[in-house]
């Protein structure tokens, strides 16, 4: 299982200098990648793109960038700038986001998001590869669209797949999931099931599994719960995040946080690694003092034990 780092993602934002600060120290301490969420601040293929520039060996993805909000044509150029600027250390990592996002905050119909989600993987994954395409569908229409960026290979993709529908699409056409507020009881029994399925249907390699925890190395365990709960708990009221979280068997967020001492975030992380997971994305939650350091450490110094 590799280990990667889940950066800016708070609503306060960060600076592209602290972001880049992350990825370099992150890079030092032998993580494998670093994960840049793309809430309401910085965009975060563009960030990415700078931080490429300033590191040399960790992986680059986004978790995730919506679809909604861009035309796959414009993605597939960005991506492509920013993968050259990466030197091929990019991940885009793709979702639809959520109702309440799209519809009431962009204006745009939510109706049928897997439908959305495979005509836009359809129309996206040819020109990463800088092929000349023509497509019409239901949302998209493009005669003779390609891109030629020097230097860059297929840019790998995944999607945030939750539901079976496009758990099933994604093994199909893209290359892994990126998962958030999916306990390892779900991740083994209902993501990697469904996700394997459809990458078998399509004679695929086996695809990724990102799954994104919060966690949190601390002797006070109630209290860091009690924090994350309030901190998280808008989380455990998107309906598919619920869902999850439902299925999981537990009342929110904060009890599929990886929260204790160094022996209990050890267990949790053999749990996740036994559940299937390939790509550990660690979101450090800093719910008392010197806790970002200290988890930071104690992640690069076991990542070896799980690899």
């Amino acid at each position: 299982m590799r280990f990667g780092l889940m950066t800016a993602a708070s609503l306060e934002g960060l600076h592209i200098d602290a972001i880049v600060a992350t990825a370099q120290q992150a890079e030092a301490a032998g993580f494998d990648s670093l994960w840049m969420a793309n809430i309401f601040s910085l965009d975060a293929i563009s960030t990415l793109g700078l931080v490429g520039r300033e590191t040399h060996r960790i992986e680059l993805g986004t978790a995730v960038t919506p679809t909604y909000p861009r035309h796959p044509v414009a993605m597939a150029q960005q991506v492509l700038t920013t993968a050259q600027a990466c030197g091929n250390r990019f991940v885009l990592g793709l979702g639809v986001s959520h109702r309440a996002v799209i519809e009431d905050l962009f204006g745009l119909s939510f109706a049928q998001p897997a439908r959305h989600m495979r005509e836009y993987l359809e129309v996206l994954r040819p020109l990463l590869r800088g092929e000349a395409l023509n497509h019409t569908g239901p949302e998209f229409t493009l005669r003779k669209a390609q891109f030629r960026v020097p230097g860059v290979r297929d840019v790998p993709v995944v999607v945030a797949a939750l539901g079976r529908h496009m758990l099933r699409l994604t093994g199909e056409l893209a290359d892994g999931t990126s998962t958030w507020m999916v306990g390892p009881v779900t991740m083994k029994k209902h993501i990697v099931p469904q996700l394997m399925a459809g990458a078998l249907a399509a004679a695929r390699p086996a695809p990724r599994v990102i799954g994104g925890f919060p966690v949190v190395l601390t002797h006070h365990v109630d209290e860091a719960r009690a924090r994350l709960a309030k901190l998280l708990a808008g989380y455990g009221q998107l309906p598919s995040y619920r869902r999850m979280l439902d299925r999981e068997g537990v009342a929110g967020p904060a009890d599929i946080a990886l929260v204790g001492d160094e022996a209990a975030l050890r267990v949790g992380l053999e749990r996740l690694r036994d559940s299937g997971v390939t790509d550990f994305n660690a979101s450090i939650i800093p719910v008392e003092a010197g806790v970002y350091a200290r988890t930071f450490d104690f992640l690069a110094s076991v990542r070896h034990e799980f690899a």
